[in-house]
């Protein structure tokens, strides 16, 4: 969409915050708020999983990419949500598995980074006035591996999921059959290969899930710019509920 890929840079409406667990385990993070916020009412909340190269300490850099456009006027208008973006440290990963194999399975315990962030959206639904029934998680490459992840754990929790360029486990696919899923990829990916979503989309409908699946041709790795530019793509999210 070409007026949200054209937006002025709204990413100074993100507030840096620092979450602690309970043992003081930090995690930096970012969070968009609705603009008018009303606690009598009840919001979505979107969990955002960066990047591989957005790493770091500065709780700056996973604003890079998607973000923008989830701050765009016309989304914030038409949706009112919470939009929060963890920051996952250096050497660290969402999901502890490598990006390039062509399957993996299901570490038993989450990654630091990614319980840290499930930990963190319980926080603030004790904080602020977050619909529970939707509770939305998307993620682009190391952070697409990361959404397919976060609904393996916990399907009981998020009402959809919009994995970008990542993979999961298809053994879990009857766990997640009745989460709703909108998968991007580019065919051209060299990095994550497009076999990963193509190979969960398939496990997904052999189960009898109804999994939406988008591959863009001549699209490399960078599949993130058509995903988060897509009108649609946030016409269906912020239209997801948990039953």
């Amino acid at each position: 969409m070409s007026s949200l890929l054209s937006a002025a840079d709204h990413r100074d409406r993100y507030d840096a915050r620092t979450f602690a667990d309970e043992v003081g385990m930090k995690l930096h993070y970012r969070l968009l708020r609705p603009k008018e916020y009303d606690a009598k009412k009840a919001y979505p909340l979107v969990l955002f999983l960066h990047g591989a190269g957005e790493r770091g300490d500065d709780n700056k850099k996973q604003l890079i990419h998607g973000l923008n456009e989830f701050a765009a006027d016309e989304i914030m208008e038409k949706y009112p949500a919470f939009v929060i973006a963890p920051q996952c440290p250096d050497g660290r990963q969402w999901v502890d598995v490598p990006w390039s194999a062509d399957s993996h399975t299901m570490p038993k315990e989450p990654a630091e980074p990614l319980r840290l962030s499930l930990d963190l959206v319980a926080a603030l639904q004790r904080e602020f006035s977050i619909d529970k029934g939707r509770i939305y998680v998307t993620g682009l490459s190391m952070g697409g591996f990361g959404a397919w992840d976060a609904i393996q754990r916990r399907p009981d929790l998020f009402a959809s999921a919009v994995p970008v360029c990542g993979g999961g486990d298809a053994a879990m696919a009857e766990k997640i059959k009745d989460v709703p899923v909108w998968a991007f990829h580019g065919a051209e990916d060299g990095a994550v290969k497009p076999k990963r979503s193509r190979d969960l989309i398939a496990a997904l409908k052999r189960v009898g899930g109804s999994p939406k699946y988008t591959e863009y041709e001549k699209v490399g790795h960078n599949s993130w710019e058509k995903a988060y530019g897509d009108a649609k793509m946030y016409e269906w999210l912020f239209a997801q509920k948990r039953k």
